[in-house]
């Protein structure tokens, strides 16, 4: 049902990342590491031991190579999966050129890696 509503491809990737979550006031509520399930311009989908809570944004780290690069995104949703692991989608928001570079890079560099993993 998400996959309609996204108006860029996704390619699956599995990488970790950190991840800080705010609140309105961009005061840390929490942190933690996830792994990428898919990615594509737009958004993310992120597997997590803890849940993210829709609303709230969430700034991810993400490396690729020796570059970091922090993109921050709103927490369309999460859900709990039956191995107990949480699911969330999120879209990218404030990106910039060199933000969608980087993406594009990383998207580049795991097309196709999936029949690999």
């Amino acid at each position: 049902m998400e996959e309609k509503r996204r108006r860029t491809e996704r390619i699956e990737s599995h990488n970790l990342l950190t991840y800080v979550c705010l609140d309105e006031n961009n005061q840390e509520l929490k942190q933690g590491m996830g792994r990428t399930l898919n990615v594509g311009e737009g958004g993310i989908r992120l597997e997590t031991h803890d849940p993210l809570e829709p609303k709230e944004i969430v700034v991810l780290t993400i490396g690729l190579e020796e570059e970091l690069m922090e993109m921050k995104g709103k927490i369309n949703f999460s859900k709990k999966r039956e191995d107990g692991n949480f699911e969330s989608g999120i879209q990218f928001i404030e990106t910039d050129d060199e933000k969608l570079r980087f993406l594009k890079q990383f998207i580049v560099l795991f097309e196709g890696q999936d029949e690999k993993i």
